[in-house]
């Protein structure tokens, strides 16, 4: 089964792992236990609002808030607010609980957690609600252009 994620992964050549489970709720928290694999190294894609007119995906560790202040920052904005479901999806091309941070419909700038650099392996959705990739924080970095900062409450 491939999704627009996956299509993207290999197309950037990027080493992965596919990972299923049994979608029965939205979250990090339930993918992670669904999968057996640690919390913080389970990333969640959010999608975020920057001065109320453009936007960005800000993937962090599961067992991590998001701090609107520092990913506003990091972006050189004034202020960050989490999109609405209808906007994350529309720009996306994703459902809510199945966004992936590759092969996004419109071409978002990607802000990702420092703390999910530090892991030599992360699990990450793929683009469906259900299917995630085991992949190095770094490929996410190299292919997406991802900034890496430290936007973390």
């Amino acid at each position: 089964m491939t999704t627009r994620g996956i299509a993207f992964l290999n197309q950037k050549r990027v080493a992965y792992e596919v990972v299923k489970y049994d979608h029965k709720e939205k979250g990090a928290e339930f993918a992670a236990r669904a999968v057996g694999f640690a919390l913080a190294q389970t990333l969640k894609t959010l999608v975020v609002a920057l001065d109320g007119s453009r936007h960005v995906l800000v993937v962090m560790p599961g067992d991590r808030q998001v701090c609107m202040k520092k990913v506003a920052a990091a972006c050189s904005a004034k202020r960050a607010a989490m999109a609405d479901t209808a906007t994350a999806e529309r720009l996306t091309g994703y459902l809510v609980g199945g966004i992936s941070p590759f092969g996004v419909k419109k071409g978002l700038p990607v802000v990702m957690d420092a703390a999910a650099a530090l892991y030599d392996q992360v699990m990450i959705n793929a683009g469906r609600r259900g299917i995630m990739v085991k992949l190095a924080p770094s490929d996410i970095v190299r292919t997406l252009g991802a900034l890496v900062a430290d936007v973390a409450a």
